[in-house]
Order: C-alpha cells, then structure tokens, then sequence
C-alpha cells in the first residue's frame, strides 16, 4: 500500500449516476489529496463532468463501459450479462488486478454483492461474505453486521461475522480489543435461536482473540452504542437498518412539525439554530454512508443507491480510511488469534439468494 489511495468507481451505478458520483468524488478528494481515481462507465457522460470539476481531472482515469447493471436485475441475471464487461464488474476487477485499493459502487446490492464474491472469492476461513454498516449511537459509532449478505446465518457464520466486525472496528476506532455482542431477544443465556446460543459459547472461549465478547444485547443497546460491534443475520439486520432509518425519518419529520406550529415555536427554533443544525447532521444518513463488504480477498463498498454527492463523498471516505487502515490484513491477523477452526468458505453459483 503506497501512501496514495486508489479508488475504483463504478460511476454509472446509483439513481444519480454519473453526476452525483463524479460531484461527490471531487468532494472526497478536497479532504484526502493523496487520492485517485479511476472511473468505470460511460465515457461520454463521465467526461463532461470530469471537465466541471478541474482538480478532479488530473488523478482520475476513465475506464469505458456501455454495460449498466439495472437495480431491478437478478444477481445471475446481472453476471450473465456483465461479467467482465459491465461498469459494476470492472471496478471489482480493478481492486483484484493491484490497480486499486478499494472498490465503490451504487448499484444493485445483491449483484454487486455476486459479482465480489465471484471476482475476489471469500477469504480463506470465512464460511460467508457479510455486509457491515457505520451505526451512530448515543456513545459514539458502532459496527453492525450482518445487513443483508445471509438470510438465516447458522453459528459458525455469526463467529465468522464477529472476527470480520471486530477487525472493522479495530480499523475505525483504533481498539485492540473491541467489544463484540450477539443480537439476541435477550440476554439470558437460555434465549434465543439454537444457532446464537452456539454462536455464544464459541465466542465466549475466544473472547481476548483480538476481541473481548459482551454477551448478547437487545435491540436497544444498538442505539445506547453498548458494544463496538453487534453481530446477527442478515434478514434480523436489514429489517433493522430499515427501521432505523424509518424513525429517524420519522422524528425529524415531527419536529419539523412541531417548530413550525405556532408562532413562539418558530422564535424557539431561530434562538435554537445551532443545536438543531448540529442535531440535523447527526440525523443525516449520507455521513453515514457506506455500506462494507467483509470477508472477500479485496475491499468493496456499497454506497446507498439514492443518495446524492454528500452520500457519496461519504461512501469514499470510508473507502479511502478502510484501505489505509489495511482493513483485509487487519483481518487475516484477527484469524490467526481465533482458538477455532473457521470452516472452509461455501462454494458460490449463480444461483445464489439475493441479499436483502
């Protein structure tokens, strides 16, 4: 890893694609210099934009492409039809041919999702991949996962899930030792699924191994931030993720409401500006965008596909800290202290479920 970062884009994909995605590189690179890009897509959209933002034009290169993956495709509907062609696939390839450090794109989840795992394949010793999302909380950021990459993880894919948490979490928040929980209906021993309570107990014996086990938490400790990383199944995380995401909505769509009421509401708010502001960005889910693809030989990042250049000026940051934190090594020394044998990874077909 040289001190200059090198991000792959998939530039077509996304609802605001190409211009949202260019706006928002030029934003990235205004914070982190030392960073390049190279831009997989369709030239004659991607040029003109690179003309618009001038300091972005010289650390960037255009790779083209007239392969655009639909956000409605199948996941092997879309690798039929864009592998080793497509916008989305290049920009995978790039991270696996040394060119790039990480990998960003918008697209379709579920095959950008097929696509990593069958550009990159899943590390050795990791049974699957996992999608891990940057959560605020009353204490600070937190690491969940898994939101969506496995319907119906069993044990060994939770443990898998908690050394690829913990190694993001080491990466993030400069802990040795970050503290890791089984999201769970309690925290009784005695509740729970089959698979999380084995889950428990092998994590348990292991907890020192570049992670110290909590137990399991509620619901509500995500939000409290009482682990660094919470580990569950991807049908339990994405509903999750969705809800949170709903109230936040929610809220700020009632206070809103309620500061404009009445006349000595709206006086609040104006002596009340600053606080709301700072409230506003912290409610605001593009600074929190991004969405990391854990357990493949390479760095993928998944950016909301809806999302506007600040979504995407915040899907490259976190790219550029993950591959300067040396996320994938970070892992593999995670790993090599775990007391359990990881079980070998899953052979991966076209066929595969689609994540949520």
């Amino acid at each position: 890893m040289t001190d200059t970062i090198t991000i792959s884009v998939d530039a077509m994909g996304g609802d605001n694609a190409p211009r949202a995605v260019i706006h928002g590189a030029y934003l990235a690179l205004r914070e982190r210099k030392n960073t390049k890009f190279i831009f997989h897509g369709r030239q004659e959209q991607i040029a003109p934009l690179l003309e618009e933002f001038p300091a972005l034009k010289p650390v960037s290169i255009v790779r083209h492409s007239d392969v655009v993956i639909a956000g409605d495709e199948k996941p092997s509907q879309a690798l039929r039809k864009g592998r080793g062609t497509s916008s989305m696939w290049m920009a995978i390839q790039a991270v696996k041919d040394g060119e790039a450090d990480v990998a960003v794109s918008g697209g379709n989840t579920g095959a950008l999702m097929a696509m990593a795992t069958f550009c990159l394949r899943p590390m050795e010793g990791i049974s699957r991949p996992g999608i891990a999302a940057i959560w605020p909380t009353l204490r600070s950021d937190i690491v969940v996962l898994d939101m969506g990459a496995t319907i119906g993880a069993d044990a060994q894919q939770l443990v898998d899930y908690a050394i690829l948490g913990s190694a993001l979490a080491r990466c993030l928040f400069d802990s040795e030792q970050p503290t890791v929980g089984l999201l769970n209906v309690g925290t009784e021993e005695v509740k729970g699924l089959d698979s999380i309570k084995d889950a428990g107990k092998i994590l348990a014996q292991a907890s020192g191994a570049g992670f110290i086990y909590h137990g399991f938490v509620e619901g509500d400790d995500i939000g409290k931030g009482t682990v660094d990383v919470v580990v569950t199944e991807g049908f339990v995380g994405n509903v999750a993720l969705k809800t949170a995401e709903g109230t936040a909505r929610q809220v700020s769509s009632y206070l809103r409401s309620a500061l404009k009421s009445n006349l000595m509401s709206r006086i609040g708010a104006f002596f009340a500006m600053s606080a709301l502001n700072a409230l506003r960005r912290k409610m605001d889910p593009r600074t929190v965008n991004g969405g990391v693809f854990m357990g493949l030989n390479g760095i993928v990042i998944k950016s909301h596909g809806g999302t506007d250049e600040i979504g995407y000026k915040s899907a490259l940051g976190l790219s550029y800290e993950m591959a300067r934190s040396h996320l994938i090594d970070k892992i593999g020394e995670t790993m090599k202290r775990f007391p359990v044998h990881a079980a070998p990874a899953a052979d991966v077909t076209e066929s595969e479920a689609k994540p949520a």
